[in-house]
C-alpha cells in the first residue's frame, strides 16, 4: 500500500520548519506503511563539496580517518545509524574507493550538493525521531512509509532510492518489468544495491537524465517504458516532481498555496499544514508531470 509525502517551500521564511512539517505529514501516513520509513531533505550545500549519506555501524571517527587518507578537511554529521560526510569535490572518488575497500560494511545511500537521505525499519514517527527530522531545515523534502507486500521488511528495501546526484524517488505501486529494465540499465553504468523495483525506477530516471533529458522528459518516457502502476514523487537539487501512471489507481492529493506545494497519498497528510484552509486542493491527473523548482 505505502504512503508518500512531499513538501516544496516557496516561502524561504518557512525553511527552518521544513523538517517539522514533513515529519508530521510522514507520521500521519503510518497506517499506510508501518514497517519502515525514509525521507530526503534538501538543505544547505556548497558548490565545492558533495554530501555523502552513509548507512551502517561504527561510524564515529569516519571523517577523521578519511581526512588522514585524503589530506583534506572532511566533516561529518552523525544521526543514529547514518552519517553525512561533507567531502571536497576533488576527494569524492578517493573517499568512495576507500569506503568500498576498507569499510565494505557501509553503504552510500545518497549523494549530492544538498541532499541528505535517511531510512530505517520501524514506525514512521519513530524513524523520524531517531534521525531528528523535526530539527532539519531546507527548501523541500520527500518521504515514504512502506508496507512491504512483495519483499522482506529491510532497511535496504525502504524508500527513498537515490541513483543520481541530488536525485531521489519514492514510489507507491508495483512495476512488472523491472527485471528487464535492470538488465538494460546495468550495462549503461546504472548501479543497484537492492532488488527493489522502485530502485530500478530511480535508475531509469537517472539514465534518462544522463542522456540529456529534462526531468519532465524522463518521467514522460517512463509512461512508455515502465510497465505497472505507480505514483512517483521525485526530489531534485532544486525542486520536486509528481507523476501517476495512466490508470492512476493509487490515491494522491496535492495542495498549493503562495507559501508551499504539498503532496500526500491522502488529504489527512496535508490537513495540519499552515494555511491549508486557503490552499488550492486538487488530485493530480493521470499521466501528467507536475514539477516545481526554485531558482538555482
Amino acid at each position: 500500500m505505502c504512503g508518500i509525502v512531499g513538501l516544496f517551500l516557496k516561502d524561504k521564511r518557512l525553511e527552518p520548519q521544513l523538517g517539522a512539517m514533513l515529519g508530521a505529514m510522514l507520521e500521519v501516513m503510518s497506517d499506510r506503511g508501518p514497517d519502515s520509513a525514509g525521507f530526503a531533505v534538501y538543505g544547505a550545500g556548497s558548490a565545492e563539496c558533495v554530501k555523502l549519506t552513509v548507512r551502517g555501524r561504527n561510524l564515529d571517527g569516519l571523517a577523521a580517518a578519511l581526512g588522514g587518507v585524503t589530506g583534506l578537511s572532511i566533516t561529518q554529521t552523525l544521526r543514529d545509524s547514518h552519517v553525512v560526510l561533507t567531502v571536497p569535490d576533488v576527494a569524492e572518488g578517493v573517499v568512495r574507493d576507500w569506503l568500498a575497500n576498507e569499510r565494505p560494511d557501509l553503504v552510500v545511500i545518497g549523494s549530492g550538493r544538498r541532499i541528505e537521505l535517511y531510512k530505517e525499519v520501524g514506525m514512521p514517527g519513530d524513524v523520524a525521531r531517531r534521525f531528528g527530522l523535526a530539527g532539519m531545515a531546507g527548501s523541500h523534502g520527500i518521504g515514504h512509509t512502506r508496507m512491504a507486500t512483495e519483499s522482506a521488511v529491510t532497511t535496504d528495501g525502504a524508500h527513498p532510492f537515490s541513483t543520481g546526484a541530488d536525485q531521489c524517488l519514492v514510489h507507491n505501486g508495483s512495476l512488472s518489468n523491472h527485471r528487464s529494465l535492470r538488465r538494460m540499465l546495468e550495462p549503461k553504468g546504472i548501479d543497484f544495491v537492492t532488488d527493489n523495483d522502485s530502485e530500478v525506477a530511480a535508475g531509469y530516471l537517472s539514465w534518462k537524465l544522463r542522456e540529456g533529458a529534462t526531468l519532465a522528459e524522463a518521467l514522460e518516457a517512463g509512461l512508455v517504458d515502465l510497465d505497472g502502476f505507480f505514483t512517483f514523487v521525485v526530489g531534485t537539487e532544486n525542486g520536486f516532481a509528481v507523476m501517476r501512471d495512466p490508470i492512476a489507481c493509487k490515491p494522491a492529493v496535492m495542495a498549493e498555496t503562495e507559501a508551499y506545494v504539498a503532496f500526500g497519498s491522502e488529504y489527512r497528510a496535508l490537513a495540519g499544514l499552515p494555511g491549508i484552509e486557503h490552499a488550492h486542493i486538487f488530485e493530480p491527473e493521470p499521466a501528467r508531470v507536475y514539477a516545481w523548482e526554485r531558482a538555482a
